[in-house]
């Protein structure tokens, strides 16, 4: 999973390199929590929120049974609010 979101997230940003994903894996569940440079959220949260929820689309598409989120972060682990 965090391959996909990786190879999704990586053109779109101007800082491909700064992109950290932290995965945490339940039973039923898979979150990853996503950062990006600080510059680069607005490529993701940009245009209503489109790009970042057909993101999670395909995400939860690809996780099958299990639910999988995908949350962006800020660098110290705080949800942003949507």
């Amino acid at each position: 999973m965090e391959d996909l979101v990786r190879h999704l997230v990586e053109p779109i940003v101007d800082e491909p390199d700064a992109v950290s994903i932290q995965t945490i894996e339940r039973e039923s569940v898979i979150i990853l929590e996503l950062v990006v440079d600080p510059d680069d959220k607005e490529e993701l949260e940009g245009d209503k929120g489109r790009t970042l929820r057909a993101i999670r689309n395909i995400l939860s598409a690809a996780a099958g049974r299990r639910k999988a989120t995908l949350d962006l972060v800020d660098e110290h682990g705080d949800a942003d609010e949507e």
